[in-house]
């Protein structure tokens, strides 16, 4: 399947990622200990998000974070709150983060995905 081609080159930045699949194909991408820049309350957090039925096609939409991530100052993250899925640890906190753009045929991919997720945490707000 082509979400275990992409994990594969995904862990071998991140070799303590886990790719857990779910009953509706859509799969969960958790990479542990992702290096987070100053202005967070922590030097580094574990991540998730789901690769969902449809991918590459359907780009992955969201990420979660370890609970108890906050900025600095000690505020909330912006555009973020409780989505519990399938797959995803409980208490974990939903950021509504979603790619501009999305292409598979251009050859977006899982590390693309994570690029979105990492500029995320560039935005310290």
């Amino acid at each position: 399947m082509h979400v275990e081609r992409q994990f594969e080159s995904l862990r071998s930045a991140y070799p303590r990622a886990a790719l857990v699949p779910n009953a509706d194909t859509s799969s969960v991408i958790i990479v542990p200990e992702l290096a987070l820049p100053p202005g967070w309350n922590r030097t580094n957090v574990g991540v998730a998000f789901i690769a969902p039925a449809g991918y590459p096609v359907a780009a992955p939409d969201c990420f979660w974070t370890e609970p108890g991530l906050m900025l600095a100052n000690g505020g909330t993250p912006q555009n973020t709150g409780t989505n519990q899925l399938p797959g995803i640890p409980a208490g974990w906190l939903w950021f509504s983060w979603h790619p501009s753009r999305w292409d598979a045929n251009r050859g977006d991919n899982l590390m693309t995905y994570l690029k979105v997720i990492r500029r995320r945490f560039e935005e310290i707000r």
